[in-house]
């Protein structure tokens, strides 16, 4: 209408129809203080606030229910404020925003050579397969010689020209003794070794209901093939460390970590608890997995449906005790911590960077909650760990005051070089 009253047009509306209602698995404290947590960390590795300095490019974690597999918090770092977007967004806010590659969910979309947090599989695949056994000793001399033209060495050796010595599966998993692993990575074969890590999700799209999901690459003679190069077996070797080809998502490692503390049962990460629709209904878990899949493209998970021996479980798990224990690498972070908890710390040699990892589960005794750390260029897993250690805090209740953790001088820092 004109402004003299003269009718120039006619809009037919609809009335708006509701929508549903999505509801997520997000603890919105715990999300908050993963992402303080985080940053402060990074801020932390940058400033020197460890032994080491190291330029930390940024880093994620995720943190999963071993049981459900629901997504608890999951943040990625550099990050973003959503609300630049409200009303539209300024060319130079969207330009610092790209220059700092804050888009990318490195939690989901980052794959990552995992180091040592990979040497559960390994174990649990010597185990289950009778290559080793809880009670057997191995003795690390330092220099693996199996093999005329590739002997690698433990980590320890190459920091004090000696090897761990007789360890059994639990001790291997404290010391991260490569020598071990080795040995169990030779015994078992490579295509052993993939039919377990497969098992717990690696090298495979979890589905949960995000975009740009990486599968991550499971190192395989396969892989070599593809990349026109030739799988030896020093290739299963690093294999059985977490070296070689192998790259995954902090999602897919989050995945692993929980299956391993919950018994070997299989889960589903997800971010979606229920949906309700606008009528009062519920759809089922079944129709939101069937939508997700049609819309991202996913197929069913094709693995070998596989069991574990709870004694086998426990001697790993032990070992995961040990590393936040008294003279573990993460012992100084859990130190007079009230929650008993289980861990594995990683520093992995890619290039010119070191990614540290660190990927735990508490409480030890019945494990509720897994929680894994990773900074690019992080130096040292251990450093990584006091993230989880105000995760799991906050998600208890412990409301500890966030004090200043000391590096352990009787704590052994280590760094894996990929090869």
């Amino acid at each position: 209408m004109s402004v003299d009253g003269t009718v120039t047009g006619e809009t037919v509306t609809e009335e708006p129809e509701q929508g549903s209602t999505v509801v997520l698995t997000i603890d919105s404290k715990l999300q908050e203080v993963a992402e303080t947590a985080l940053r402060n960390n990074i801020e932390k590795i940058r400033n020197g606030g460890f032994s080491g300095t190291y330029d930390a490019q940024g880093g994620c974690v995720v943190v999963i229910d071993v049981k459900s597999g629901e997504i608890l918090a999951m943040a990625s770092n550099p990050d973003y404020n959503p609300n630049a977007w409200v009303g539209g967004i300024s060319v130079a806010d969207y330009n610092e925003i790209r220059e700092k590659n804050s888009l990318f969910n490195k939690a989901i979309s980052g794959s990552y050579a995992p180091g040592s947090i990979f040497k559960m599989v390994t174990a649990l695949a010597g185990l289950e397969t009778g290559a080793i056994s809880i009670t057997e000793r191995i003795n690390d001399t330092g220099i693996y010689t199996r093999y005329r033209d590739y002997q690698p060495r433990c980590w320890y050796y190459t920091t004090y020209h000696r090897g761990h010595g007789n360890l059994n599966v639990s001790g291997a998993i404290q010391h991260s003794c490569n020598y071990f692993f080795y040995e169990v990575g030779y015994r078992i074969g490579i295509e052993t070794l993939d039919r377990y890590a497969r098992y717990f999700g690696l090298g495979l799209k979890t589905g949960i209901e995000l975009p740009s999901e990486t599968a991550g690459t499971l190192a395989s003679p396969e892989v070599a093939t593809e990349l026109k190069e030739t799988w030896s077996a020093g290739q299963t070797l690093a294999a059985a460390i977490g070296q070689s080809y192998n790259s995954f998502s902090p999602l897919q490692m989050a995945k692993y970590i929980a299956m391993v503390a919950n018994g070997g049962n299989k889960i589903n990460p997800t971010i979606v608890k229920r949906i309700l629709n606008a009528d009062g209904t519920e759809s089922s878990k079944t129709e939101i997995n069937q939508y997700v899949k049609e819309k991202l493209g996913l197929e069913d998970e094709q693995t070998e449906d596989l069991t574990f021996s709870q004694e086998n479980i426990a001697a790993v798990l032990e070992g995961m005790r040990s590393v936040t224990e008294e003279g573990g690498t993460a012992s100084s972070v859990f130190r007079n911590f009230d929650i008993e908890v289980g861990g594995k710390t990683g520093s992995a040699e890619v290039g010119s960077n070191v990614n540290a990892w660190f990927a735990g589960f508490a409480p030890f005794n019945d494990p509720e909650i897994a929680v894994v750390v990773m900074v690019e260029n992080g130096g040292h897993g251990f450093y990584t760990a006091e993230v989880a250690r105000e995760i799991i805090a906050e998600y208890f209740g412990m409301n500890i005051n966030s004090t200043e953790i000391q590096e352990d001088n009787q704590a052994i820092n280590y760094v894996e070089t990929i090869q």
